[in-house]
């Protein structure tokens, strides 16, 4: 198996303070600077000034995380689904004017979801209506959208809706930390079932330990994930996702990248 390269996700102002492990290495960077209403309307030319600033002389790829919050892709409600769309589209404006070419949603699969199946027609009609006009201004931007699981207990779920848009502006993301929390949780399966069930839909990957009891972002080895199985089944992903560290504290982000060097899971 061999090391594979990491990077991180970062709002602007943080990537000074990992700078030279980023751009000597040319490491994947995900931009969270565009998740609010705030940035992706009063705030937005100075972020992406901001962003562009930041990211001046990085030869790696970047990628941004999109809006979430209150942003549900399958929201019942037909009037509001219109304004959902125009905000991943905004989002997506923002990303291709800083030059990354991926954008991270949250998948709106549940417990819940799995349990009571017979609503699937309707749920993924929802969907792909918030969903179809995104995908296509991605299409013709060069970007994709990566779905990240969120509280999805069945990985074959979210890879069937991904699947559903025949499209290669639509993959998989997989938050290692989200995915454990559900098997604890919810009894779904380990991290690197997720990875495998992924396959060639995997495109991005969100790095963060658990302890299988809330949604902690700790640095690898801080939690209780397997992670030689994870990168085991990354390393057999031909795809070559982008894998970043998502610490909730980024000052962890050399400890994390330590520890699975270590490993001698990551280069």
């Amino acid at each position: 198996m061999l090391p594979l390269k990491i990077g991180a996700c970062l709002k602007t102002d943080e990537i000074a303070l990992h700078r030279e492990w980023l751009f000597e290495a040319d490491r994947d960077i995900e931009v969270q600077d565009f998740m609010t209403h705030a940035a992706l309307t009063g705030e937005f030319e100075a972020r992406i000034a901001a962003a562009k600033t930041a990211l001046a002389g990085h030869a790696g790829r970047v990628g941004i995380h999109g809006p979430y919050e209150g942003l549900d892709l399958d929201n019942k409600d037909a009037e509001l689904r219109p304004l959902i769309t125009a905000r991943f589209l905004r989002a997506l404006e923002a990303a291709d004017r800083i030059g990354a070419r991926q954008m991270v949603l949250h998948s709106p699969y549940t417990r819940w979801y799995q349990n009571n199946l017979l609503c699937a027609e309707a749920k993924l009609e929802r969907i792909q209506s918030v969903l179809t006009p995104v995908v296509r201004a991605a299409e013709d931007m060069g970007i994709t959208l990566v779905i990240e699981n969120i509280q999805d207990v069945d990985p074959t779920t979210r890879r069937k809706m991904v699947e559903s848009f025949a499209s290669p502006s639509v993959a998989l993301s997989i938050d290692t930390g989200h995915a454990h929390l559900a098997r604890c949780m919810s009894g779904a399966p380990p991290v690197d079932y997720f990875v495998r069930d992924a396959g060639e839909q995997l495109q991005h990957v969100h790095i963060q330990d658990v302890d299988g009891y809330a949604d902690r972002h700790w640095a690898p080895g801080e939690g209780d994930i397997e992670w030689s199985a994870v990168f085991r089944a990354l390393s057999a992903c031909a795809s070559a996702p982008h894998l970043v560290l998502e610490l909730r504290n980024k000052a962890d982000i050399p400890k994390g990248y330590a520890y699975l060097k270590g490993l001698g899971l990551v280069a």
